[in-house]
């Protein structure tokens, strides 16, 4: 992580700890707000008006963070609006890393070699962890934003006629539902995977485990009459909800012991998981080898980096 600007130690999964040895996340730093017309958001300091070319994304294809907010910015049509640069894969000694290979990008935007790089030219005291996504102000050459949620909204709502109108992920008469879905999902499921993955007590990676599957078997059961979490239309949701799933079988059934069964085995997550794929522009932010390459690098759970050649997601596209 940075501490007062400086790289210090090498890069592990494990930011914290509670109590029982469970994993804990880190709370992101910047949060500011673009807006249609630049006042402030939600949280943060105005200045952030909406402008094409004005904003740049940074992810991780591996992220499921950062791909939420990828598939936000298809959804919403603003691929032309937000360009974006994609790091390599690996969690390496710094961090994320830019770089030529497949389907990464070099930052030609601010010229650096580490994503840690940006976090000090925000702002050069910085302490904390550098992670994915980053949204940057080409303008005023800080980060707006890392904390995907935000970002999510933002894309949704702050950016205006330069989004797509018929689309909103976050529709006020479906905002309470939504708001419950988020708060159950997220951390039995989306984070509940990574407190499995890295818990350091048997105590901890048991009631990890079964939150996720407990999530599971509650999801399979929801969507047994639905379209989508909340019926009809698709919201951000789903989006939260789909970049867990799509790296289940990939990455979280055997890296990180979520293997009680595969997401292949509930009939009705399997059949949304496949229309979520089928909606315009998502299926283009998922990259299956990204996500492998980049969770068996992570040497404090694959201290060898060997890469299995499944599990089989032809059923899947891929």
């Amino acid at each position: 992580m940075l501490i007062e600007g400086k790289w210090t130690a090498d890069w592990h999964p494990v930011q914290a700890t509670d109590e029982k040895g469970g994993f804990v996340r880190q709370t992101s730093s910047f949060r500011h707000w673009v807006t249609p017309d630049g006042a402030p958001g939600m949280t943060g300091d105005g200045g952030f008006q909406a402008e094409a070319g004005r904003y740049h994304l940074y992810v991780a294809l591996i992220c499921p963070w950062a791909s939420r907010t990828l598939i936000a910015r298809k959804l919403k049509g603003l691929e032309a609006t937000i360009s974006v640069s994609v790091v390599e894969p690996w969690l390496l000694d710094e961090g994320w890393h830019f770089g030529d290979y497949p389907g990464a990008d070099r930052d030609t935007l601010n010229q650096t070699e580490w994503l840690h790089q940006l976090y000090t030219r925000a702002d050069p005291r910085f302490t904390g962890r550098a992670t994915v996504p980053v949204l940057w102000d080409k303008q005023t050459r800080t980060i707006v934003n890392n904390e995907s949620a935000d970002i999510v909204r933002m894309l949704n709502s702050g950016f205006g006629e330069l989004a797509r109108a018929d689309i909103d992920l976050y529709p006020q008469h479906l905002r309470d539902e939504i708001d419950h879905l988020n708060a159950e999902i997220y951390p039995k499921l989306n984070n509940g995977v990574y407190r499995a993955g890295f818990a350091t007590t048997q105590l901890s990676y048991e009631e990890a485990v079964n939150d996720v599957f407990a999530m599971l078997d509650k999801l399979e059961n929801h969507l047994a009459k639905r379209s989508f979490l909340c019926g009809e239309p698709l919201t951000e949701a789903d989006i939260r909800l789909f970049v867990t799933l799509i790296r289940f079988d990939a990455a979280y059934h055997g890296l990180f012991k979520c293997n009680r069964r595969k997401l292949a085995e509930y009939p009705h997550l399997d059949r949304y998981l496949r229309q979520m794929l089928a909606v315009p522009g998502i299926r283009e932010t998922v990259n299956i080898d990204h996500i492998k390459q980049g969770y068996y690098s992570i040497k404090a759970l694959n201290p060898n980096g060997i890469v299995p050649q499944g599990p089989d997601l032809s059923a899947y596209g891929f």
